[in-house]
């Protein structure tokens, strides 16, 4: 894997940055579209959206943004944020089964963007990112019913190791 800067503004597409706080508001429109992606996905397990998503999705990452092991980067076009990654370097996980690695909670392109590599970028600097930690693995979560996301996932070299599975009480 080629190793992108933090700030990787030498190449032709968006600029691939660590988010700031001037970002917040774009990250919390799209994490609010991701929380709805997810509910239609499926209402019974995923929360819904509310009229306070975009602020409480925003205010959550913003506290992540000085957090030590953690790393919010963005997708910019033309001073527009059209995408976003959230990753956690995270230590022995005994719930889990796994140990030291990176956890990857939110990766999400606006749906008028995608396909055109923006989702691969971002993948790319979390990536570089966790290599930086030395870290030498990266796990993450899709919803059974995103198949484009398992999709792309496979297609830059995941494999599935867990499945989730809910009943209601």
């Amino acid at each position: 894997m080629t190793e992108l800067p933090v700030d990787d503004r030498s190449s032709s597409g968006p600029v691939i940055r660590r988010a700031t706080r001037d970002d917040l508001k774009h990250i919390g429109r799209l994490g609010a579209l991701l929380v709805a992606a997810h509910h239609e996905f499926d209402s019974r397990r995923f929360l819904a959206a509310t009229s306070r998503t975009k602020e409480a999705y925003a205010g959550f990452l913003g506290s992540q943004l000085d957090e030590p092991d953690a790393a919010v980067f963005v997708a910019e076009v033309d001073a527009d944020v059209i995408g976003y990654a959230y990753v956690a370097v995270e230590s022995y996980d005994y719930m889990a089964l796994r140990g030291p690695s990176g956890v990857l909670h939110d990766i999400i392109v606006d749906p008028e963007r995608r396909g055109g590599g923006v989702g691969r970028r971002l993948l790319e600097a979390v990536l570089a990112y966790l290599q930086s930690r030395g870290l030498s693995q990266l796990v993450l979560s899709t919803a059974e019913r995103n198949e484009a996301a398992q999709r792309f996932f496979a297609g830059v070299g995941f494999r599935p190791t867990m499945v989730e599975m809910t009943r209601e009480l």
